[in-house]
C-alpha cells in the first residue's frame, strides 16, 4: 500500500510542473484603425466578415462559429456582443476562463478607432501568438482599405 501511494504522489508531483507551464494567461494587442466602429464590427462578428481576413471558411451557426483553416477546424462559442463595440468568443475546447475578444475603442486624444484584441497564450508563445495577430489584422486592414 505505501508503494502504491508513494507512486501516486511522486505521479502528482511531477505533473504538477508542466500543468503549471501550460497555463495561458491574457495578453492584449491593439491597432489603430481607419474606419468607423460600425464597418469594422461587420469584419469582427460576421460570418462573411471574419472570413475575409481571419480563416479560409467561417460558418456560424446560433452563434457558435465554425473556423476553418487548410482543412483544420476550430469552433467558437460568442459569449458577449455589444453592437459596434465588442464581440467575445470562447473555444470549445480551451479552458473555461479563456477567450478572445474584439473591442472597438475610440482614442480621447486622436479620436480615432483603435481595435484592442484579447487573447490568451503560453508565456512562451504570446511574441509568435501576437505576431500572428499582426498578419491577420494586416489582412483585416487590406479588406478594409485602410
Amino acid at each position: 500500500m505505501a508503494c502504491g501511494l508513494n507512486y501516486f504522489l511522486l505521479l502528482q508531483i511531477m505533473t504538477l510542473p508542466i500543468y503549471k507551464m501550460s497555463k495561458k494567461i491574457k495578453y492584449t494587442v491593439e491597432y489603430p484603425v481607419r474606419c468607423s466602429p460600425a464597418i469594422l464590427f461587420e469584419f469582427l462578428s460576421t460570418s462573411s466578415g471574419l472570413q475575409e481576413w481571419f480563416a479560409d471558411k467561417v460558418e456560424d451557426e446560433a452563434g457558435v462559429f465554425r473556423f476553418s483553416w487548410s482543412g483544420a477546424a476550430e469552433e467558437a462559442q460568442v459569449v458577449e456582443m455589444e453592437e459596434n463595440k465588442l464581440i467575445k468568443f470562447h473555444w470549445t475546447d480551451s479552458g473555461k476562463d479563456e477567450y478572445f475578444q474584439f473591442m472597438i475603442d475610440r482614442s480621447e486624444v486622436t479620436s480615432q478607432t483603435i481595435l484592442v484584441i484579447t487573447d490568451f497564450a503560453e508565456k512562451k508563445d504570446i511574441k509568435d501568438q501576437s505576431q500572428l495577430w499582426e498578419t491577420q489584422v494586416k489582412e483585416l486592414f487590406h479588406r478594409l482599405g485602410s
